[in-house]
Formats: structure tokens, sequence, C-alpha cells
């Protein structure tokens, strides 16, 4: 009986004591601090420990489908920490008279007029299947290597902080993914790589003392032999 008593004297108490009263926010972008408490449900004096935080989560996700990821954490007695990773650089995919956003995960998070298409860089070379708000890209069967490496390379570049600098990716080779990149190359990369390391590999070479200023031409990143890359000759 004591244990009962033990046990239901603290759950009162977690229920009186442990309520909002403040909600720190980080990595909002596009959506307004209200915006995101009036989709999480979360109010002033809400119990902390009532809330289910992987719904919130779940739910924040599903209707600002710009976020990428949400973490929602509980810092007693009174503060509510959620953490927000946000699409900020998506590509576009045009196709049905519409733009659609894809970002770096591979998620659809928006649908624009086709119009807008030529202010994002764009992914060519292959329909996506059944477009939608919300959903992940699906590319045909045939280009089920292209769909997973495309995901890989997306969120690798957007890791790396390379991904304002990619002009276009092209889906069109069924061994291989083409990158127009910083304005005056093309990067060639395997399929189902480290592209981590590939993408490393890269920075290194654009930094180095053999590509000066005014070259263009290709890096070719499914060769093992280190002569990544061949220069265009006017």
């Amino acid at each position: 009986m004591s244990s009962l008593i033990v046990v239901v004297t603290v759950f009162a108490a977690l229920i009186m004591f442990f309520r909002v009263k403040i909600v720190n926010i980080t990595g909002a972008h596009r959506y307004s601090d209200a915006e995101i408490l009036s989709v999480a449900g979360i109010s002033d004096g809400q119990n902390m420990f009532l809330m289910n935080k992987y719904r919130m989560a779940d739910k924040l996700i599903r209707e600002l489908t710009y976020l990428e990821d949400v973490q929602i954490s509980r810092d007693l007695p009174d503060t509510l920490i959620i953490d927000l990773k946000e699409c900020v650089i998506p590509l576009a995919v045009a196709q049905d008279a519409a733009c659609w956003l894809v970002s770096p995960s591979g998620k659809i998070v928006d649908r624009l007029d086709i119009s807008a298409a030529d202010q994002y860089a764009q992914i060519t070379g292959c329909p996506i299947l059944s477009p939608s708000v919300g959903t992940q890209i699906a590319l045909p069967s045939d280009y089920l290597p292209q769909q997973r490496s495309l995901v890989q390379l997306l969120t690798a570049l957007d890791t790396a902080q390379m991904l304002d600098d990619v002009d276009g990716i092209r889906l069109d080779k069924h061994d291989c993914i083409l990158v127009d990149y910083g304005g005056r190359f093309t990067v060639k990369f395997p399929l189902d790589a480290n592209y981590r390391f590939k993408l490393h590999a890269l920075e290194v070479y654009i930094n180095g003392e053999k590509i000066q200023d005014n070259m263009t031409g290709t890096f070719d990143l499914t060769r093992d032999d280190r002569n990544y890359f061949q220069q265009n000759v006017r």
C-alpha cells in the first residue's frame, strides 16, 4: 500500500508542477514560432509529462512539409526544447505543368507554378511517379538505383554544405549521376558510392593548385586512378 501511495504522490507532483512556461525553438527559417506551436498543439501551462512529444513531432513534419526532422525534449522544470531541421535549399523537378520542390532527403516539400522551376537547380532525366507534397519521390522501377543514390548524394551535399553550388542534377545515365556544379564543372558520380568521401575528393581538387579560376571541365569520380579532371578545350 505504501508503494502505491508513493507512486500516486509522484504522479500527482508531475502533473501539478511540471508545466510549460518556456519553449526554445531552434532551426526554424520558413515557419514562425507561433505557427510551430499552433501545429504542435503546445500552449502555456500545458503539462510536460502528459504531452506526447513523438506525436507532436510527427504532426509537425506532416503538416509543415519543409521540416525534415523534429526533436522535442524537456528541460525540467518548465522548459520545452524543439530542435528543427528544415529544408533550406530544395531542388526542382519540372513536371505535369508544375514545379515540384524536393528536399535533400528526397521529400517533396512544395508544389509551385511551372514558371518557378528556373529559380532552382533542377533534377532532370527521369520523371517522378505520382508526385504529391509531403511524400518521398518515387522513380520508375528501372531507375531505383538512381533514386537510392540520388537521395544519398543530396544528403551528403547538404551535410557538406555544398548544395548551394549545385546547378543541376541529371539522371539520364543508368551507370552514374551527373551534377552541374559551381557554374563551370560537370561532376560524374558513380551509383551507390561513399558520397562523403567523393565530395571531399572533389573539394580537394577544386581548391588545389591544378584547377585555375578560368578552367571548366568534368570531374569523373567514377575513376579509381585519381585522374579525375578533364579540362574543356576551347
